[in-house]
């Protein structure tokens, strides 16, 4: 089941970023977040008119997937950024598809012309989900994030709908 996220999803949700904080460069956090920060930003997100999805398996969330303001300028209005994070025990079960064809599907009916997504470089999972959605990499920046004493390469993935 995949539906609204509610405050009381925060702490599940804290501990599934926080592993990929500890132990992957899916982001390049380097200090764990706590229960409140995600409070937070998932009333942020849902308060400015962008969503934030969980997915529910036996009543258990094992994922998440949300879309923010990829910049707050009125001519950005149209664009946004989107993320996504599966508990490491679910990642190649398909919940990464789940959750974006839901997401993407009320980011187009909210009138969302342009979606971006920030990979931290090498993933090619992540990668292989994004181009799933149509995404392709249009920018690479090298040696951009440092975590886990390495310098780490980025890139930005794009896709654009119905542009005018």
């Amino acid at each position: 089941m995949i539906r609204e996220a509610t405050l009381s999803d925060a702490p599940t949700i804290t501990s599934i970023y926080n592993h990929y904080v500890e132990h992957s460069y899916a982001t390049m956090q380097c200090e764990k977040s706590d229960v409140a920060f995600f409070g937070e930003k998932i009333k942020q997100v849902q308060s400015s008119g962008h969503f934030w999805l969980v997915a529910e398996e036996e009543s258990e969330i094992i994922g998440y997937a949300y879309s923010a303001a990829w910049n707050p300028r009125e001519g950005y209005k149209q664009t946004c950024e989107v993320s996504v994070y599966l508990s490491p025990a679910i990642i190649t079960k398909g919940w990464g598809t789940k959750l974006y064809t839901e997401l993407f599907e009320r980011l187009k009916k909210k009138g969302i012309k342009v979606i971006i997504a920030v990979i931290g470089l090498p993933n090619e999972a992540s990668i292989a989900l994004h181009e799933k959605f149509g995404m392709k990499k249009v920018a690479h920046f090298p040696k951009m994030g440092f975590k886990f004493n390495k310098w780490m390469d980025v890139g930005y993935w794009q896709v654009n709908y119905n542009l005018d």
